[in-house]
């Protein structure tokens, strides 16, 4: 009973947090109506890039999501093999 909750997060405190994040490429986030389960998929430029997120900031991320999320998320690193994105663009606000 917490998906809007949890959408409005990610949309509104985390998206902002991986925006800033050195390498990050983008986020691609599935969820099914009337299940519990959410894939969260964050795309990045390099591994290295995507394993100092999840060292530094992944643990700020999961208390953003304390009150939405059950258990704890298990995190995965993988290779793409295959996409049919041929660029994936991300706003990112520029520094005065």
């Amino acid at each position: 009973n917490t998906f809007a909750e949890f959408s409005r997060t990610f949309e509104k405190e985390i998206i902002p947090v991986l925006n800033k994040q050195q390498g990050f490429k983008g986020e691609i986030t599935f969820a099914t109506s009337g299940s519990k389960d959410v894939l969260a998929t964050s795309l990045w430029d390099t591994q290295k890039n995507a394993e100092l997120y999840a060292s530094k900031t992944y643990n700020d991320v999961l208390k953003m999501l304390v009150n939405v999320v059950e258990g704890t998320p298990k995190l995965e690193t993988t290779e793409v093999l295959h996409s049919t994105f041929n660029e994936i663009s991300v706003a990112r606000p520029v520094a005065a």
